[in-house]
């Protein structure tokens, strides 16, 4: 495909990468706060997450909520810095593909009456991931193994 204007066909090319890094160091970094708050009440009340699991079905909720959240946290970090990226996008993906359509869907689609829209959005960006791998910044690349 050609560019509109080639002039910035060398500007696109030096920032894809680093911008792919971005996007998945940053879906990494943000996936960390809530596993923490899942597993040791960091960033909000852990009896509230408790109460919420039980509220939606999800039983037994403490060991839910505690692979849940090392799912969170084991897989931001993971993504984050590109290693072992592609399994750890899967496993987040579940994680909150299933959010978006078992506890978000039902509320319609937006994120302020507890809709879809927030939680759909993280499930595609980690699909991405996924898909994409850790690319070329990120530490599956550097030690030349990726799934």
């Amino acid at each position: 495909m050609r560019p509109i204007v080639p002039l910035l066909t060398p500007v696109y090319s030096a920032l894809n990468e680093p911008a792919y890094a971005l996007v998945r160091l940053t879906a990494g970094a943000f996936l960390v706060p809530h596993g923490l708050w899942k597993l040791f009440g960091i960033t909000g009340s852990q009896e509230v997450m408790i109460g919420f699991f039980r509220a939606i079905g999800l039983e037994p909720a403490i060991p839910i909520m505690i692979a849940v959240g090392l799912v969170e946290v084991i897989g931001g970090i993971l993504i984050a810095v590109g290693f072992l990226t592609r399994p750890a996008a899967v496993a987040t993906t579940i994680t909150t593909a299933t959010a978006a359509i078992y506890v978000h869907l039902p509320h319609g689609f937006y994120v302020d009456d507890g809709g879809v829209e927030f939680s759909a959005l993280w499930a595609i960006v980690l699909l991405m991931i996924a898909i994409r791998g850790g690319g070329r910044l990120s530490i599956d690349r550097l030690i030349g193994r990726e799934f």
